[in-house]
């Protein structure tokens, strides 16, 4: 999909559109943002980061911010609710960067505490304010992605559909929940589907697609030009491949843990299948870290986790991981437990 496109889609047909990883804190580093690009997502953005700590060259946050020519395109998510810091930060990144995102949604408070994330909703007219001031300093498209409101009062999120392409917004996603709501409850596609029939802008939804029926069923809801993904993808970022295939949109030998080893994947059952397909993905984070940032304790620990959750054994491995002298030992744990599974 590259970087657009810039215009919406209209009603979906069942053709291909954009598969997102959402920006996540503590998941989205660079070796996981390609591997899910790997995987079978169009896009995919960096943890959100501090505008402020940007421009004061915090080291931590602009390790967040790393990338490498293997990623195409670049798309880094800051947050603040000062504006001079907000355009500050866009300026720094813009001679890495293709796309600035904004980020007007996230729920922790202490990001929302300090007016920043999704507590700008509650200020639409500060938000545009940012928008059309970072949209001023940078040559680049800035997009931004919102809640639907702050949950106190009325929803902002579509007058601010109206007004954010002019305040010069390329594209839009939309978490179907409030700020108040965090996670919990259903999100609303609803809203969404009138924010992209309000739009001059694509609209991306966000909020519970977690598999090919559900993807589907957003498309069909909302007619969005994309979903975005993001607790679905944590340790799974196989999920995008997946709804490729449950849509469509690619055959399942395509995928690389299929292709990797057609045969023993012919030949699996359930539970073996899910054994290859993590042992392909841990095996290429692990690459692609040692091919861009280096081996990450802290990163893998918290990945690891995350792709041996919900398999047999896997609370054992867990614990043993943590007794390793070393990042490459750990690796290789996580690699030994995920292929003596399916060698039983």
């Amino acid at each position: 999909m590259g970087t657009g496109p810039w215009e919406p889609l209209g009603p979906w047909q069942g053709e291909p559109r954009a598969l997102m990883l959402a920006p996540m804190a503590g998941v989205t580093d660079l070796p996981f943002r390609l591997l899910a690009r790997e995987c079978g997502a169009s896009l995919a953005i960096t943890e959100f980061t501090n505008s402020t700590a940007l421009t004061r060259e915090a080291t931590t946050s602009w390790r967040r911010m790393e990338t490498h020519p293997m990623e195409d395109p670049f798309i880094p998510q800051i947050f603040g609710g000062d504006l001079d810091d907000m355009v500050t930060a866009a300026g720094l990144l813009e001679p890495q960067a293709d796309i600035i995102d904004l980020n007007f949604g996230c729920p922790a408070p202490k990001v929302t505490r300090v007016c920043a994330g999704a507590a700008l909703m509650g200020h639409p007219d500060m938000l545009l304010d940012i928008v059309r001031a970072v949209s001023e300093r940078v040559d680049l498209p800035v997009t931004a992605k919102m809640r639907l409101g702050t949950g106190q009062g009325p929803d902002t999120v579509l007058d601010l559909v109206d007004r954010l392409p002019e305040a010069g917004a390329k594209r839009i996603c939309i978490h179907g929940r409030t700020l108040k709501q965090r996670y919990a409850g259903v999100a609303n596609w609803d809203t969404i589907a009138e924010a992209v029939e309000r739009s001059s802008v694509p609209v991306i939804a966000n909020g519970d697609v977690v598999d090919a029926s559900s993807a589907a069923a957003c498309f069909e809801r909302t007619a969005a030009a994309g979903v975005m993904i993001g607790r679905g993808a944590i340790g799974r970022p196989q999920v995008f491949g997946e709804i490729r295939v449950g849509l469509g949109w690619m055959a399942e030998h395509e995928l690389p843990w299929v292709a990797h080893d057609a045969d023993a994947w012919a030949a699996a059952s359930g539970i073996e299948r899910a054994f290859l397909t993590r042992r392909w993905c841990w095996s290429r984070y692990i690459e692609l870290a040692e091919a861009t940032t280096g081996l990450r304790a802290k990163w893998m620990q918290r990945h690891a986790v995350a792709f041996t959750k919900g398999l047999p054994g896997g609370r054992a491995i867990r614990a043993a991981m943590h007794s390793q002298p070393d990042e490459h030992a750990f690796a290789a744990s996580v690699t030994a437990f995920l292929e003596g599974e399916i060698a039983h």
